[in-house]
């Protein structure tokens, strides 16, 4: 029993050190980190290197050209999906906070992107996504309020075209999603959240072990 104990805590510790190494496989510019440390000292907790780098690539295979974001914080994951987009894709970001869009704005600037790459829309998600237009995005991602996850995935559905996709952003929520004891409301929600998507029939899912999880579908045809 010793000796798979030890094989159990190698296993683990090679995980983690793959892990490591697979979230900062793709090199961050000077835009990435100034906005990070934008983020920083404004108390945001900004997507890791290697979830930015899965959503430039989903955005990239989806051929995105109209994007949806909830949450622009000061703009690490915009300027990651602008760098997955089509050349001349817009991304629609929606926060609640304005000041954290303009550092998003100085971001997206100092990454080569122009001004008509963006829409920034200030305000609640669940006032604002009703406004935009049916089936008109390839990809929506949630970076918001875990207690209005359900809504949001209510509102993607409606949103994307047939093949589009939606993406949640921190769904382990540092491993308290599968920690047995008891959790917080959100928790439990963010729970209900992953059990809809896996049992949605408009929905073909996937679940990745990417920074605090990332959780994919795309939509059916």
């Amino acid at each position: 029993m010793r000796q798979l104990r030890g094989q159990e805590r190698t296993i683990t510790g090679n995980r983690q050190t793959s892990w490591a190494f697979a979230d900062a496989f793709v090199a961050e510019d000077e835009a990435l980190r100034w906005a990070r440390d934008r983020a920083r000292e404004t108390g945001l907790r900004s997507v890791s290197a290697g979830t930015g780098a899965a959503l430039r690539l989903l955005a990239a295979t989806a051929g995105a050209k109209a994007v949806a974001e909830i949450g622009t914080g000061t703009g690490v994951s915009g300027i990651h999906l602008l760098y997955g987009m089509r050349p001349d894709g817009v991304l629609t970001t929606v926060d609640t906070e304005p000041e954290r869009q303009q550092f998003a704005r100085q971001a997206f600037r100092a990454a080569g992107f122009a001004g008509n790459r963006a829409r920034f829309i200030p305000g609640r998600a669940l006032d604002v996504l009703p406004r935009l237009a049916d089936g008109g995005y390839d990809l929506v991602f949630c970076d918001g309020d875990r207690m209005e996850c359900l809504d949001y995935l209510a509102e993607s559905l409606r949103l994307l075209r047939p093949g589009g996709l939606v993406i949640f952003e921190g769904v382990f929520a540092d491993g308290r999603t599968v920690d047995s004891a008891a959790q917080p409301a959100e928790i439990q929600r963010l729970r209900e959240l992953l059990r809809a998507v896996r049992e949605s029939t408009a929905l073909l899912p996937s679940l990745l072990p990417v920074g605090d999880g990332l959780l994919c579908a795309v939509k059916r045809g």
